[in-house]
């Protein structure tokens, strides 16, 4: 089980990468108004929130103790997220708000993982 929790945390933080690297790629054309939800950060967010379920579901069936809280919070934040890139992913155009709004939240989220 070991093994498939740390292949499922590498795929984890690919989809990390992906959802960051899409905002990161938005800045520029965020400051000419025309930013857009990329594919990066939907495929992205999908690969976060599919591999975190898993990574949970593993660590519960191990005997690894889960602190509930902080899955918890992370999930609602990556929910938000989902949304608001479910949402704006068919748009031409986005409002600033909304790429940094992303950017935020998966910093954030970033924060949670590591601080908590």
């Amino acid at each position: 089980m070991e093994i498939a929790y740390n292949i499922l945390l590498i795929l984890h933080f690919v989809g990390l990468a992906s959802l960051l690297g899409g905002v990161m790629v938005q800045f520029r054309p965020l400051a000419a108004g025309k930013a857009v939800v990329n594919a990066a950060m939907f495929h992205g967010v999908l690969t976060q929130l599919v591999t975190g379920l898993l990574m949970v579901g593993i660590a519960e069936m191990g005997d690894g103790d889960v602190n509930h809280m902080k899955i918890g919070i992370k999930l609602a934040v990556l929910i938000v997220i989902t949304v608001l890139v479910f949402i704006y992913r068919r748009r031409q155009n986005v409002a600033s708000w909304v790429v940094w709004l992303i950017g935020a939240l998966t910093v954030a989220n970033i924060a949670i993982a590591v601080l908590v």
